[in-house]
């Protein structure tokens, strides 16, 4: 089980989720502030996607990036800010016979790994149990779920303290930003 464990928000993903939703984050405001609360509830990582704000689709436009990135720094908030341009359908494998032949179970990840696990939809807090006692550290948000419970949209934040709450409900602590820097060996940047 991991003891001392950092929690990702993704925040608002790149997928047609918009249109499902009433409230998911869209404009590079939205998109930070729904990360800002993420982080507020106790994520130290936020992964952020950005979105074309006239049509809600995904976005691969740097500015759009630029500006999220600007907002949350501007912030008096610290977080780790994840920022991923994948829209999916991006991973091309093989050409061998066995493109999808990894090798061995116990070969995927080395001793001491740290990982990161989740889950899509109503089984998105399950795994944020099985992921902690697995070793791991957990990821929740809109880009993989859109509900709190059957039939009650969520927000970023309310995911980011039902997973908190379970975690400390499992005798963990919840790292926060700086910690996870510690434990990822990351350098954070003016």
């Amino acid at each position: 089980m991991n003891n001392e464990v950092v929690i990702t928000c993704a925040v608002t993903g790149a997928g047609d989720t918009v249109g499902r939703h009433p409230d998911i984050p869209v404009t590079p405001e939205q998109i930070a502030e729904s990360a800002l609360d993420a982080a507020r509830a106790g994520a130290a990582i936020v992964h952020c996607h950005v979105r074309d704000p006239t049509t809600g689709k995904g976005s691969r436009d740097v500015s759009l990036y630029r500006e999220v990135v600007a907002r949350i720094r501007d912030s008096d908030t610290d977080v780790v800010i994840n920022l991923t341009a994948g829209m999916g359908g991006d991973l091309f494998i093989g050409p061998d016979e066995r493109p999808t032949d990894f090798g061995a179970e116990t070969d995927l990840l080395p001793a001491g790994a740290n990982f990161t696990a989740f889950a899509i939809s109503r089984r998105q807090m399950a795994f944020v149990a099985q992921s902690v006692l697995l070793g791991g550290h957990v990821r929740v948000g809109l880009e993989d779920n859109l509900y709190l419970s059957r039939g009650v949209f969520a927000t970023n934040a309310q995911l980011v303290e039902r997973a908190r709450k379970i975690v400390e409900l499992m005798g963990a602590r919840v790292l926060g930003p700086d910690e996870a820097r510690a434990r990822f060996g990351l350098v954070k940047r003016a």
